[in-house]
């Protein structure tokens, strides 16, 4: 059997995707790296737990991308570390938030291509973003 193949749009949107998951990859890994005092002993080991996560999901995302015929990237987007815990958090945050814009018009376009294969993967990393972004969004309550 042939692989199936997706339009261009959906193939740069999965693009995009890795692009953000090795960004976020390598921030949150060097921002647990970076992290110290008392308020890191309690997060360290969440952001580098989160930060394999997020690896995991680029790889599936380029298994999935290689798989419809494109190309995988190797380049992340800009990766932002920020000087104290508060900074670091909220960009996280926002981070998180720009993933679950993209992955639910992810889902919407696999839907309309009829790849089902692909909107399942991204629902499934779409639940691990939301569950994330929840993190952030407490550990900001408490900075």
């Amino acid at each position: 059997m042939k692989n199936p193949k997706a339009s261009a749009e959906l193939l740069g949107l999965l693009n995009d995707a890795i692009a953000r998951e090795m960004q976020v990859s390598i921030q949150y890994m060097w921002q647990h790296v970076l992290w110290s005092g008392v308020k890191a002993f309690a997060v360290k080991d969440e952001l580098k737990s989160i930060a394999i996560a997020e690896m995991k999901h680029a790889e599936a995302i380029a298994e999935r991308l290689f798989y419809l015929g494109g190309t995988p990237t190797t380049k992340p987007t800009p990766i932002f570390v920020g000087k104290t815990l508060k900074e670091m958090i909220e960009r996280d945050r926002k981070d998180e938030e720009g993933a679950i814009e993209l992955y639910k018009k992810i889902i919407e376009k696999a839907r309309k291509e009829g790849d089902e294969t692909t909107h399942r993967l991204f629902r499934q990393i779409l639940a691990d973003e939301e569950e994330h972004h929840d993190t952030f969004s407490s550990l900001l309550e408490e900075i």
